[in-house]
């Protein structure tokens, strides 16, 4: 079973992700907004896939707080967590954004808040997850 480790400072949205995902797509899914915890599993690769929040207000990691951007790019620079597909997802899209996005943050894809198509949202997740 795949699992999808999603990072998101908004219970709601998290929970709301979390069951589309368990129900549609039958993934395990993780969830927390800890970087340290973010880090660890994707080193130790207890997930398959990384949701990214672009906008996570609290998260600080080695002391400096720290936005979905910035871990994806952390993920991204270290050999070993740098083939790990991450998605970010983000309310914020303006023209333009996505590709500022994903070129700054090195992401894989890129999905826009609030999700209404749920299957395509499940497709698109499915779609970057590493086959056996």
């Amino acid at each position: 079973m795949k699992t999808v480790l999603i990072v998101e400072d908004d219970l709601i949205n998290a929970r709301v992700f979390s069951k589309i995902l368990t129900k549609r797509g039958g993934l395990e899914v993780r969830h927390t907004e800890n970087v340290d915890e973010v880090m660890e599993i994707a080193t130790a690769r207890a997930a398959d896939i990384i949701l990214m929040d672009v906008s996570l207000s609290h998260s600080v990691y080695q002391g400096k707080p720290v936005d979905g951007i910035k871990i994806t790019q952390m993920l991204k620079a270290d050999p070993k967590t740098a083939d790990l597909p991450i998605i970010l997802v983000t309310a914020h899209a303006m023209e333009g954004d996505r590709e500022n996005f994903l070129k700054q943050s090195g992401a894989d894809d890129y999905i826009s808040k609030p999700v209404v198509d749920h299957q395509r949202f499940v497709e698109q997740i499915m779609s970057l997850l590493p086959q056996e």
